[in-house]
């Protein structure tokens, strides 16, 4: 059940392109063999897809998750901020995938949602949960994010989440925590902490 939902997360994590617009009828199978707290989510996003032009979710997603860290789709910023730490937290997800028998693709860093939920369906299905559970808070801190800016992709967070266990007390002092505080951010003068394709801000 899990594989089936974190392939169809995925792929509705990833740039909105005419792809993704032919996979609707696939992602809504998909869906419907989902126990209904997973699927129900993701049934607002399909239809707002279906109804958008490509351009149009291309310019929000942009906007959305490339103009706004707070919906960071890079788990490890939560969690390491734009600090040394970071490129560490980086190397451990690529690690984890070249583990698993896969290479990353470095078009793309290996801490992005889409690429660990692609890994958690078709790689390691108990390392990728445990990935994502180990940044659950951020994970968190992102669903609410959306929800109250009534993103499309808040559905999509809402799905993710209920593949998860609920949140524990710890989980809950993390996100208020992180919700107060932010990500860490490194001490003036120091010098960069990973090899320039970790460098975070993006896509190489």
């Amino acid at each position: 059940m899990n594989a089936a939902a974190w392939q169809a997360q995925s792929l509705a994590l990833g740039y909105p392109d005419p792809a993704l617009v032919d996979r609707v009828p696939l992602l809504r199978a998909v869906a419907a063999a989902l126990p209904e707290p997973v699927a129900a989510p993701l049934t607002p996003f399909l239809d707002h897809v279906e109804a958008t032009p490509v351009t149009a979710l291309a310019a929000d997603y942009v906007a959305t998750f490339d103009h706004r860290k707070r919906f960071s789709p890079y788990l490890t910023y939560f969690a390491y901020g734009d600090t040394r730490k970071r490129g560490m937290a980086l190397l451990r997800f690529k690690h984890a995938y070249r583990a698993a028998g896969l290479e990353p693709d470095d078009g793309e860093l290996p801490d992005h949602l889409a690429v660990v939920l692609e890994f958690a369906a078709t790689g390691d299905a108990d390392v990728g949960r445990r990935l994502l559970l180990e940044h659950r808070a951020g994970l968190e801190l992102m669903r609410l994010g959306l929800v109250e800016a009534r993103s499309p992709w808040a559905g999509v967070l809402e799905s993710v989440s209920a593949t998860l266990p609920p949140l524990a007390g710890r989980d809950h002092e993390a996100v208020a925590r992180l919700a107060a505080q932010g990500p860490p951010e490194e001490e003036v003068g120091l010098a960069p902490f990973a090899p320039p394709e970790f460098m975070p801000g993006g896509r190489r």
